[in-house]
This record gives C-alpha cells, sequence and structure tokens, in this order.
C-alpha cells in the first residue's frame, strides 16, 4: 500500500493538484515536501498534531519534510478563518514561540538529515527589498483573483487590512524560495490553506516553468463541521503545563459515539485495517473504542506513562474513588481566601472549571457542579481555608472531576 493510499483510507486527503502524477511521484521517488507551522503561541495544539501525524506517515514511506516555522509571516498574520484581524507580536514573542516549536516537534518528527530539517522563513523573508519583492513576486498576483479566495472574502464586510493581504504572497514565495533551493516538490496543509496553496504552485510554474504539487489535509471538525480541539479552557494544547495528560485523555474519552473511528483512522498509528475490521463489526464495543483512542492518542502526545496514568485516574474516579493522586488539581493560595473564605465562583474559575464568574454562576444554578459528592445549587456558597486545605473534589457535570487544595 502507498502513502497516498494510506492517506486516503485514513480519511486525511482533502484536495490535491494533479492527483495522479502525485500518486505517481509518492510511489517512485523520494519527495522533498514541506509543511508550515506559524509560531503564534507558545505551544502547538492538535490542529498541528494532526500535520505532524502526516510528517509521520511520509516519513515512513521514504519521504523527506521541511518543517517550516513562520518566524516572517507570523509577524503579518494569516487571515484565513478569522473574523478580526490577529493579535500582533514582537519578534521577540515569535522567536521564542518557534523555539517551544522546535522543542515540541522533536518528539513527533524524526530530524535525522535524511528524514527532516527545519527551517524558518524570517531568514529570507527578512532580508527581502519590498520594491523587488513587488516587482518579482507581487507582479504574478492578481488582486481580482485574490480577492475570490475564501480567507480573503469571509472578511471584506468586516476589513482586511494590507498587512494581511500580504500574507499570500509570502506563503506563496516560501514555496518558491524551498523549490529553488532545497528541491522541494510539494506543499501540504490544512484544507484551510488551499487558496495559499494553489498560488505557491502557480508561481513556482511562473517563474521556474516546472510543476509543484499539493495536496490538503481533512481538518479537525466535528460531523456538524465545528473545530474540533476545544477545552473549558480554550484550544487543546499538546503543552503538559496548559493541557494535562488527564484532561487530554477525557476529552478523547467524551468524543462522540459517530467521531471515534473517524478520529482512530486521523489520529493514530493503529493499523488501518484493525480499524476498518472494527468499522464493520457489529458487536463493537463503543466504550472500549473510547478508551482505545484516548489512549493512543496521550501515549503518542504525553509517553505511555502519562497515557496508562490518566486512563487509570479515568477509571478509579468512574468507579467512584476519589483518592487518585493523578486528578487534575489547583492549590489555592492563602491570598485567594478573604477572612479565610472564597466563594465557589471564584474557585470554579481559578481552577479553569468555568472561563467567568457568569459561566460559573450558570453552571451552579443549573445543578451542574458537585462539592465532595453534594450538588451545589446556591452560587454565593463559601468554602472555608480549612475544608480546602485537607482536600475538596469538585465535580462539574458527570465526568470531569477536579480536587482542590489549599498552602
Amino acid at each position: 500500500m502507498t502513502v497516498f493510499d494510506e492517506l486516503s483510507r485514513r480519511g486525511l486527503i482533502a484536495q490535491t493538484t494533479n492527483e495522479e502524477k502525485i500518486k505517481e511521484i509518492l510511489s517512485n521517488e523520494n519527495v522533498t515536501f514541506y509543511i508550515g507551522f506559524d509560531a503564534t503561541a507558545s505551544s502547538l495544539h492538535i490542529g498541528h498534531f494532526l500535520q505532524m501525524i502526516v510528517i509521520r506517515h511520509m516519513q515512513q514511506a521514504g519521504h523527506k519534510a521541511i518543517v517550516l516555522l513562520g518566524t516572517g509571516t507570523t509577524l503579518v498574520g494569516d487571515p484565513t478563518g478569522k473574523t478580526d484581524m490577529r493579535k500582533m507580536l514582537t519578534p521577540e514573542q515569535v522567536d521564542h514561540n518557534a523555539e517551544c516549536f522546535k522543542r515540541q516537534m522533536s518528539k513527533f518528527i524524526d530530524f535525522s538529515p535524511d528524514k527532516a530539517q527545519l527551517v524558518k522563513n524570517g531568514d529570507w523573508l527578512g532580508k527581502m527589498k519590498y520594491i523587488d519583492f513587488l516587482r518579482d513576486v507581487g507582479r504574478h498576483f492578481s488582486v481580482n483573483k485574490m480577492l475570490t479566495a475564501e480567507c480573503f472574502k469571509s472578511r471584506l464586510e468586516k476589513g482586511l487590512s494590507f498587512l494581511e493581504f500580504n500574507y499570500m504572497l509570502m506563503q506563496s514565495y516560501d514555496f518558491l524560495h524551498l523549490y529553488r533551493n532545497y528541491g522541494c516538490k510539494m506543499e501540504l496543509g490544512g484544507d484551510d490553506q488551499w487558496a495559499n496553496i494553489l498560488s505557491g504552485v502557480d508561481l513556482v510554474r511562473r517563474e521556474c516553468g516546472e510543476e509543484a504539487y499539493a495536496m490538503t489535509f481533512t481538518l479537525l471538525t466535528t460531523t456538524d463541521g465545528k473545530k474540533m480541539g476545544k477545552t473549558e479552557k480554550g484550544a487543546l494544547w499538546l503543552d503538559a503545563e496548559k493541557t494535562g495528560p488527564y484532561d487530554f485523555f477525557q476529552h478523547w474519552r467524551n468524543v462522540s459515539d459517530d467521531e471515534v473511528i473517524r478520529l482512530m483512522k486521523m489520529l493514530t498509528f493503529i493499523p488501518v485495517e484493525e480499524i476498518e475490521e472494527l468499522e464493520k463489526s457489529p458487536k463493537l464495543d463503543i466504550n472500549a473504542a473510547k478508551d482505545r483512542l484516548a489512549y493512543e492518542i496521550t501515549a503518542l502526545v504525553h509517553g505511555k506513562e502519562n497515557a496508562e496514568n490518566a486512563r487509570a485516574t479515568a477509571k478509579s474516579l468512574f468507579k467512584g474513588d476519589f483518592n487518585d493522586i493523578n486528578m487534575p488539581s489547583t492549590i489555592l493560595s492563602k491570598d485567594d481566601f478573604s477572612k479565610d473564605q472564597i466563594g465557589l465562583l471564584s474557585v470554579l474559575v481559578k481552577a479553569g472549571l468555568a472561563p467567568s464568574n457568569a459561566e460559573a454562576r450558570r453552571l451552579v444554578s443549573g445543578g451542574g457542579v458537585s462539592v465532595d459528592e453534594a450538588t451545589v445549587s446556591d452560587p454565593s456558597m463559601q468554602l472555608n481555608y480549612e475544608k480546602i486545605a485537607k482536600g475538596i473534589i469538585i465535580k462539574k457535570g458527570k465526568k470531569v472531576f477536579h480536587k482542590i487544595l489549599a498552602e
């Protein structure tokens, strides 16, 4: 089975240019390809993880990855999928984020010389002279055509800055630079990047008279089209300090039944034949499948030991054992208390169980919060320091448990 077949059977491929030629070169050549990662935060998230899964599949088939860190493009900001302009970051912030990405990526990507290399587009974009860039690159782009791209069209009502309008040109130039200097024949990325990637393919053709190729992945969404990977605390991060192994495990353990098989195919390395057999089975144990999904993804991201601990914690909490040391916890300081008292709403927010006091109030009023197994309905409830110092368990909904302690 070729890598194209593998990716296709796993539901990862969304769109391609010249599919037959891509199948041919992936079967008969060692292809150099690239994927770009803009350094917009200090941690990778689950969307990046999907891209690294594809990189590993490609590497296992003998192809070489160029991992591009967008230290130049991040300073401009990709308007794709955004209703407002992205927050402007300083060069120092971008460089810090890029270094964080680099450390995290080494867990998933083989950076042996013949397997992958890491480059930063700030190294060439930062040296370009603006008039030269306009003459050499900008002349190939039709403003009318650019405005038909979804990434721009969706922003026209609210406003699109000229800064962001340059992003497509910069990403396209990245492909041209990598084609000329590294022999890179193919760009991969999320399907929301299709317009940007096509522009890069077109720029290579115009400037070099050669064919380059593009392949996009299926976006990680729920069956109703919403982006997947959000938690109560925001994005589903790969950094354990931002999303702990237990919370990460529970996210996948609690996906809807109709998502399990699809996510197994996309986000794990369980043999696709084994997953297809599960899919056909009339006796599929959906809870066992969810547990397997959560374990496999958590083991890839946080290691087997953390995955096993998260699984054991989930099982002990299900059985009513609230003493598990691996349970997510928050330690309050003495300064969090006023006269040895703290409001339940404040505790929920500090523990990340609610994004605001208003949301915490709604949860409590709706009967969605328990303290030490007793359902609480009074949003004004106060908790004393002595009790919290011994440890209390807050339960949110049916499946979220959190231990609260005090220094």
